[in-house]
């Protein structure tokens, strides 16, 4: 039983984990997104900053540089609040919700970069991240962002980065996971974590999935001086991520999404009886046929009827794109790639492409199996997340829930109930 729940939790890392890398290698801008953010303050009395402008921030001119060949214009609705947070003097630490897509790596990264100081030639700022690919894609930003600011170098504190015993880093910013990390300050005694003037912790709800991860960033932490700066982020606030943000970050500012923001309003939500896989397909060519559809996405519950309805798909004459979760990440970021440049109209897919998917002119969403848990429970928020790759961007969007069984019903019964909207019969 112990290795069955040690698979499992290794299985729920990688998903969680490739799930954040897809959006990272996909996403080509910031999602504009209507969140409202609620920031409760380490002490109240202080005055609350938030920024519309990066000049407002006195950046090193050279960042500022960086910032704007990223292609940033202006704060995103978190950098506003955090930022100036982040580059407050003294330090503030802080604990935000944020999902992928807000401008929050940019955002950290540009803290570290201003607290470093190029003279020191030592680790300064570390950022950990749960996984090989996450840390090489947070390096990146910090190459992009650094790229006129070449005094700070940054090193990666991961696997099969192998330095000679006795090094002494040169490197201000260290990138890497929490058991190479904890090396490099422990054993190997690379980094000396008592100069470390800024931790970030970055996926914290992807990070605690396993647990040896979530035992070794609490023993880096306790390295660090009591005037370190503590920054950890995290797209979900389960009970279990709150317990362990409270333990890495003591006195945080706190930047939290108002739940309020799981809006369907902009979404028309329809079902279709059905009675077999065979007669969803045929509604589905009926659906076809009777409107315009820019282009679609369809969910399916299993990988195998994924694969059989894309092969149906192609022989009606469809241009049909097929994601699933036994293919690589790269695999994953490049079909739909092909998908957002219009390559393919529709995208058949489980739910690997739940989350943090934008491509403009998805207009309708097919749920051709309604999304269950393991026990067989509605799974409200995957639902949201599918349906809501439709409706983006203040446009208006389409759903389509395939139901086929008493089960079925019941189980759309449910969602309706839990987001008090009715799902009309399509007729």
């Amino acid at each position: 039983m112990a290795s069955d729940s040690w698979a499992q939790a290794l299985t729920r890392l990688y998903d969680k984990a490739a799930q954040s890398l897809l959006n990272k290698l996909i996403r080509s801008n910031l999602v504009n997104t209507t969140n409202q953010v609620e920031v409760l303050q380490r002490d109240p009395t202080s005055p609350l900053y938030s920024v519309k402008s990066f000049e407002e921030l006195r950046l090193k001119p050279q960042l500022l540089q960086g910032v704007y060949a990223m292609g940033f214009n202006r704060p995103s609705k978190i950098q506003e609040t955090a930022l100036p947070m982040m580059l407050a003097e003294p330090p503030q630490n802080l604990i935000a919700q944020s999902q992928s897509g807000t401008g929050k790596t940019a955002a950290f990264v540009l803290a570290m970069l201003s607290h470093v100081d190029p003279e020191n030639k030592w680790p300064q700022c570390m950022c950990v991240s749960p996984t090989y690919e996450l840390a090489l894609q947070t390096g990146k930003v910090i190459e992009q962002m650094g790229k006129f600011y070449p005094e700070v170098q940054l090193v990666y504190a991961i696997r099969g980065n192998k330095l000679e015993r006795g090094t002494k880093l040169q490197e201000q910013i260290v990138i890497g996971t929490p058991g190479t990390v904890l090396d490099w300050c422990q054993k190997l005694k690379f980094i000396d974590p008592r100069k470390i003037k800024v931790f970030v912790l970055d996926e914290a709800d992807v990070m605690i999935a396993t647990q040896g991860h979530q035992d070794q960033s609490i023993r880096i932490q306790r390295m660090l001086p009591k005037t370190c700066q503590m920054l950890l982020f995290s797209a979900t606030f389960e009970d279990t991520v709150w317990n362990f943000a409270k333990r890495i970050v003591p006195d945080p500012n706190i930047i939290k999404l108002k739940r309020e923001e799981e809006t369907l309003d902009t979404i028309k939500q329809y079902y279709v009886i059905c009675n077999s896989k065979e007669e969803k397909f045929q509604a589905l060519c009926n659906i076809y046929g009777a409107i315009t559809i820019a282009q679609a996405m369809i969910f399916c519950h299993t990988r195998k009827t994924a694969g059989w309805l894309a092969g149906e798909l192609s022989r009606e004459g469809h241009q049909v794109a097929l994601l699933s979760g036994e293919m690589q990440v790269e695999q994953r970021a490049a079909v739909i790639e092909r998908f957002r440049d219009g390559k393919e109209k529709v995208l058949v897919t489980t739910n690997v492409c739940a989350r943090g998917i934008d491509v403009e002119q998805v207009s309708v969403v097919i749920n051709f199996d309604l999304p269950v848990d393991k026990d067989g429970n509605p799974d409200n928020e995957t639902y949201l997340h599918r349906i809501g790759r439709t409706g983006r961007f203040g446009k208006r969007g389409l759903a389509i829930n395939m139901v086929d069984s008493r089960f079925s019903m019941n189980i759309l019964d449910r969602i309706q109930e839990h987001f008090s909207k009715v799902v009309k019969i399509l007729s």
